[in-house]
């Protein structure tokens, strides 16, 4: 009698292969030879009759088949890996790897803390951190995890919010020495306002701002534009080229330091939301959950400091 899942192994090479992103890089993880891989991948789609992978002497890319193979491979790998923790018992360390990508706003600036803090509870737990300013696809490019900011679209995924981060315009002392503090809203068309240009749209982020109980979004025309690295305005702003927008976790630290001060404190009042996100019909590891978990109870504690 044979066995139905023999071709386990298949399975995991080929998930692997999509993951590596190549046969050489996949090899030497699972310390073979990139012929043996190839090998395992022809048999797997031999035995599903489709074709999972379009093969080049220079890429790999999924077929629509693939695509839908791999998610499914993927959660079923995840529930075994579910199951053979629970057998283990409650008492054990928490393993596995979690996929994750973040914006470099929030990578560079929170994140740190938050993974500080999962790290030390589970150190058993790989993290592999991916810092982009774009919108992972996370079931194509094979992430658990993403952070984004902004108000979600439709788009079929899970959100979490992580929280509402508050907004504030800076500049460096020598701008302010030089060019004044502005006085109001209005005082800032007289001011060099770094723009950024949203790489989703190519129009210039407004700037939002708040005036006797009235939400304004205003947009900077001043002459210096920056796009593709938000972080981008914050290291000019910082440098006397001008007055930015950007989150308090950003500016609190350049502020202390010394190299930012606020402007127009009474203009601020309004945040952006930054949640957590996954794909819902992948279901989550344990490893995944639990960081969602760290990560929202960390940052209610960092607002209650």
């Amino acid at each position: 009698m044979s066995r139905r899942f023999d071709h386990l192994g298949d399975v995991e090479t080929f998930v692997t292969v999509v993951e590596k992103g190549s046969m050489t890089t996949a090899a030497v993880a699972l310390a073979t030879t990139p012929s043996v891989l190839s090998r395992a991948i022809t048999r797997l789609e031999a035995r599903l009759g489709v074709q999972l992978l379009r093969r080049t002497t220079r890429r790999l890319s999924l077929t629509e088949q693939g695509r839908l193979y791999l998610e499914q491979a993927r959660a079923a790998f995840a529930l075994i890996d579910d199951a053979e923790r629970t057998m283990q018992g409650q008492g054990d360390e928490l393993k596995g790897s979690v996929r994750l990508s973040a914006p470099t706003t929030y990578a560079h600036h929170r994140l740190p803390g938050l993974l500080q803090r999962f790290s030390a509870q589970h150190p058993q737990v790989r993290i592999e951190l991916n810092i982009a300013n774009r919108n992972v696809d996370l079931v194509a490019e094979g992430y658990d995890l993403a952070i984004r900011m902004g108000s979600l679209p439709d788009s079929g995924l899970v959100a979490r919010k992580l929280e509402d981060a508050a907004m504030c315009l800076i500049a460096a002392p020598s701008y302010i020495a030089r060019a004044g503090a502005p006085a109001d809203i209005g005082d800032l068309a007289r001011h060099r306002c770094l723009a950024f240009v949203m790489p989703s749209t190519g129009r210039v982020s407004p700037w939002i701002l708040r005036a006797d109980g009235r939400d304004i979004d205003w947009v900077p025309r001043g002459g210096l534009q920056v796009s593709d690295d938000v972080l981008g305005v914050v290291t000019l702003a910082q440098s006397g080229l001008g007055i930015c927008q950007t989150y308090d976790f950003i500016a609190q630290d350049l502020i202390a330091q010394g190299r930012a001060v606020e402007v127009l404190t009474q203009a601020r009042g309004r945040s952006r939301p930054f949640s957590v996100i996954y794909a819902p019909h992948r279901r989550l590891s344990s490893a995944s959950r639990a960081l969602i978990d760290s990560f929202v109870a960390t940052v209610v504690g960092m607002d209650d400091e």
